[in-house]
């Protein structure tokens, strides 16, 4: 790992570890917890496919006539990044996103999947995000999530998009959360077996595989250029910032449904 990389790592650190620690981990104790932190974190879910998008846009070429784009180096890392998230298996070996695999374990447990429903369908019918807020009802944590992330592909910046992917998205689940999650399963596996597979899954090819690959990926964009390392690292910690105040929003709808 190079020099920026690992300077950024060191500035973002303290981020990342506000995360990982986060108290909403320890108001999670029953299923009823559970699918509140689902209707809150499924938002993410989602918006991290649109940034992953906009990064295969920005570095192949996704139009007709094709013609030589980008560095074939970037071009393979983004489209292996992409089948991988875009084509996965689900736990019967079906193929599904990763977003539509979260929508299935919305089901199973009985979370409320209506807004995200409503939310998808007004996105399709009106190329908008903020209408899509409005007709879907989205907390106002989660807005403020889905607004920073495409903030960041508005500005076009691969380097910044790549980043931000790699940095703000990745290996921010903790063991305290993997272990609350097996406990609900020990209690009602019929309720979480999807989820758990979901994380299971998440671990396996995001936080390993596609990881490293997304490392090589902002390495090659940002390069050298001292600027662009600059402005990736104010990007990262704007886009942990807002993951703290998802996190915020998913607590205070947990400990107000328990009030």
């Amino acid at each position: 790992m190079n020099s920026h990389l690992n300077q950024l790592k060191q500035q973002i650190e303290p981020l990342r570890q506000e995360i990982i620690h986060h108290p909403l981990y320890s108001h999670i104790h029953t299923i009823e917890d559970l699918k509140i932190f689902m209707e809150y974190h499924v938002y993410a879910v989602w918006d991290f496919m649109s940034l992953l998008k906009s990064l295969q846009n920005q570095l192949t070429c996704t139009s007709v006539p094709w013609v030589p784009s980008g560095n074939p180096e970037t071009r393979f890392l983004i489209n292996e990044i992409v089948c991988g998230e875009e084509s996965d298996v689900d736990q019967n070996g079906v193929r599904k996103s990763h977003f539509e695999l979260y929508r299935d374990a919305m089901a199973q447990c009985g979370a409320d999947y209506a807004a995200i429903d409503s939310f998808i369908a007004s996105v399709i019918s009106t190329q908008n995000i903020e209408s899509a807020f409005i007709s879907a009802g989205t907390p106002e944590a989660a807005r403020t999530f889905v607004n920073g992330t495409f903030n960041v592909i508005a500005s076009k910046n691969a380097a910044l998009q790549a980043a931000v992917f790699t940095f703000g998205r990745e290996d921010l689940i903790p063991d305290m959360f993997l272990s609350m999650v097996n406990d609900i399963y020990q209690r009602v596996p019929e309720s979480i077996a999807v989820f758990k597979y979901y994380l299971e899954r998440h671990i396996e090819v995001d936080g390993d595989h596609h990881s490293h690959l997304a490392l090589q990926m902002t390495e090659e964009l940002c390069g050298s250029d001292e600027q662009l390392w600059q402005q990736a690292s104010i990007a990262v910690k704007q886009s942990l910032q807002n993951r703290i105040t998802l996190w915020n929003g998913a607590m205070n709808a947990i400990i107000a449904a328990k009030a």
